[in-house]
């Protein structure tokens, strides 16, 4: 009975984070300026990740697994903001440019 629930919370713990990086695509595609589309991906990303690694945590139960898991999400979480910055900053230092 408790791992059909478990499995179940993980389900819709899966189905968020799915549906939350979907949004994230679909952000991308839609805005036109780098910087918008930048944050649509950044934030998704960040609630996909957490959401995803949630749940495959949860099904599969507290385990070295789950440390691996967890390593790679903080290492996701380090890494993503840096490269947005990166990104955005290149932008921002190329339209100043153009605008010279």
């Amino acid at each position: 009975m408790l791992s059909e629930i478990r499995y179940g919370l993980a389900a819709v713990l899966l189905a968020a984070g799915v549906l939350s990086l979907v949004t994230g695509v679909v952000g991308v595609y839609r805005f036109r300026d780098t910087l918008q589309r930048m944050h649509a991906a950044a934030v998704n990303d960040t609630l996909g990740l957490f959401l995803c690694a949630a749940s495959v945590i949860l099904a599969e139960g507290i385990s070295f697994t789950s440390v691996k898991i967890l390593l790679v999400v903080v290492f996701l979480w380090i890494a993503s903001p840096m490269s947005s910055h990166l990104i955005a900053q290149m932008e921002v230092n190329r339209r100043k440019k153009e605008e010279e």
